[in-house]
């Protein structure tokens, strides 16, 4: 069942300048780590709004269709299946179209192998239109006879629905998941994950797979993880840290050598090759944590080799997650009862909240003691000085950080605390817990966040100048 999008959740358009993809106060973020970004320089900018639309042209056409179907190819978890292109295409046609290269619309794969003498690598499996082909042949996949193939799914838009290609049985075979009872998760599926996850479990039990430890942060604390209460959000662990490389016109490659010399075009002044494409990521709490919150407080996230992008190391969800499960201290973030995107329509759903969590390596709810409470997690979120607290415990590292996007928010410091506030509202913690929203934000002239006040859980909240009101965010943020 596609989601409501009534309370904010029709997601706004998407748009990427000088580096960064802007979003909306309603919108997921999505976010291009510094360390990848392909085209980083003011020219770059007006090709880059050729791929992904701007706001302001995108509030003078009809909104893009916000939900898509993604063809899933025969035997997935296969090598020759991790390198045939997945295929996108409208849910319903008369909703509109649904076209990779539009930031609002595009779905990404992330694939983990897993050796049986625990060697882990990575695969990004492309994504094109239905009836299109690669701008470049994808890199060939290596997956040694018994090895475990895990397979996660993003997307920028509402909902995203999988499905075999034609005459095949790909969803089984791969044991795909898209979420319970008629009732999709929205922007997150997975295939296998349950396998690889409980391989990599018992590698890293037996000593032949090694997760780095998470190490020590600026501020004395332990790095967070994607289950640490002062990183999550309403929709914790969803979306991948995958991206392509995209053109105005449509083209889509990996981010590899092939792919990037595909799509340049020779610049007759200079006789050198210049790019005509622009980089295209996924809105992930993953990429937030390894590209933002990671470099601020001087940690590094788990990365490893990446198969599709000439063997360079890459973060991903699964490493995200098992990392997280290794070395994150109590309070532990558990996707609970009230998450977004494990209701069915608007009541918790206890069997998809179990589907969601074993597919980014959580226990289901009732073992060890977590049973997936909303006030619990609201107030461990809210009132822990382990959750938001240290947010702003750490503001003046934070606001020495780049913004997610200058647009909506001046610094680091500010777009957490905007995200915060946000996902204050799309918990439902105010009813939850009796309280009013404790992070408070003041907006500058511009409309842009510049500044932000937490007052304890139960006390009423500071009225800062120019603040803003509770701010609704798409689900899936």
């Amino acid at each position: 069942m596609p989601r409501n999008r009534k309370h904010g959740r029709h997601r706004a358009a998407i748009d990427r300048l000088s580096g960064s993809l802007r979003a909306s106060m309603r919108t997921r973020i999505a976010i291009a780590p510094p360390v990848l970004l392909l085209i980083a320089t003011v020219a770059a900018v007006p090709m880059m709004r050729s791929v992904l639309r701007t706001a302001d042209q995108a509030g003078a056409e009809p909104p893009a269709n916000a939900d898509c179907t993604l063809i899933v190819p025969a035997d997935p978890l296969s090598a020759p299946g991790l390198a045939t292109p997945y295929q996108l295409t409208a849910t319903d046609a008369a909703a509109g179209p649904c076209h990779e290269a539009n930031a609002e619309q595009s779905a990404f794969v992330e694939a983990a192998i897993l050796t049986g003498d625990g060697q882990l690598t990575l695969y990004d499996p492309l994504v094109v239109d239905k009836g299109t082909r690669p701008a470049a042949p994808t890199a060939p996949a290596q997956v040694p006879d018994g090895s475990t193939v895990g397979l996660w799914f993003g997307f920028n838009g509402d909902n995203l629905t999988l499905k075999s290609a034609d005459g095949m049985t790909s969803l089984q075979q791969g044991d795909c998941v898209n979420g319970a009872h008629k009732s999709i998760f929205g922007q997150f599926a997975y295939c296998n994950a349950m396998a690889f996850f409980g391989q990599a479990n018992q590698r890293v039990q037996d000593g032949t797979l090694k997760v780095p430890p998470l190490g020590v942060a600026k501020d004395g604390k332990p790095c967070p993880t994607t289950r640490d209460f002062s990183v999550v959000d309403q929709d914790q662990s969803d979306n991948v840290v995958t991206h392509y490389i995209a053109t105005g016109d449509g083209q889509i490659a990996q981010n590899n050598k092939a792919g990037r010399a595909a799509l340049q075009n020779p610049d007759r002044r200079t006789r050198t090759m210049a790019p005509k494409f622009a980089d295209l990521a996924n809105g992930s709490d993953n990429l937030l944590l390894t590209a933002f919150i990671d470099p601020a407080l001087g940690c590094a996230p788990w990365t490893l080799p990446n198969q599709s992008s000439d063997g360079e190391p890459s973060a991903a969800l699964p490493l995200d997650e098992l990392s997280a499960m290794a070395g994150q201290r109590a309070p532990i973030a558990l996707l609970p009862l009230n998450n977004p995107m494990t209701l069915n329509g608007n009541r918790p759903d206890a069997d998809k909240t179990n589907l969601f969590r074993t597919g980014v390596n959580q226990g289901t709810i009732g073992g060890g003691g977590d049973d997936g409470d909303g006030a619990t997690y609201c107030r461990n979120m809210f009132g822990d000085p382990a959750g938001i607290q240290r947010v702003f415990d750490d503001q003046g590292i934070f606001v020495g950080a780049p913004s997610v996007d200058p647009n909506m928010a001046t610094n680091l410091f500010t777009f957490l605390a905007m995200r915060a506030n946000g996902s204050f509202t799309e918990l439902r913690c105010g009813n939850l817990l009796g309280v009013r929203n404790p992070v408070k934000l003041t907006m500058d002239g511009n409309g842009t966040v510049s500044d932000a006040t937490l007052t304890p859980l139960g006390q009423t909240p500071t009225s800062p100048g120019n603040s803003a009101p509770a701010t609704t965010m798409t689900a899936g943020s």
